[in-house]
């Protein structure tokens, strides 16, 4: 039988043409806010270089690689576990001033530079 010139279908073939897209809609958009949220997340616990800190990086011929951004990485992240605003994160031969919040390293001291250096305005200090 035909309504409208369209043929009568049952109700379960109507619902898996109708449903079956929007299912398929629904896992994408699930899917996709999933890799979203992930690389929002991920975005999050990236760690910026101020101008000041690049000068000083390249001034003092530090290089980070991706190991040693990955424990920054950490090194920031358990700082701000623990409410730290301002950090002194010291790595092998490198120290680090970091402002917390802002996940932004403001400047890097080579070890041979610490001597008598006095570091104020911190209130945490990370050792990795």
């Amino acid at each position: 039988m035909n309504i409208n010139n369209r043929p009568v279908q049952s109700i379960n073939q109507y619902l898996q043409t109708v449903q079956r897209p929007a299912n398929e809609r629904v896992k994408t958009q699930s899917e996709s806010f999933s890799a979203i949220l992930d690389q929002k997340l991920q975005e999050s616990r990236e760690v910026k270089i101020s101008k000041h800190a690049a000068l000083r990086l390249e001034a003092r011929n530090i290089r980070l690689d991706g190991e040693k951004l990955e424990r920054l990485k950490s090194a920031v992240d358990r700082a701000q576990a623990k409410g730290v605003r301002d950090s002194l994160v010291v790595m092998e031969d490198v120290a680090f001033l970091v402002n917390v919040p802002n996940r932004t390293v403001i400047t890097a001291v080579k070890q041979s530079e610490l001597k008598e250096n006095v570091f104020t305005n911190i209130d945490g200090a990370v050792f990795t």
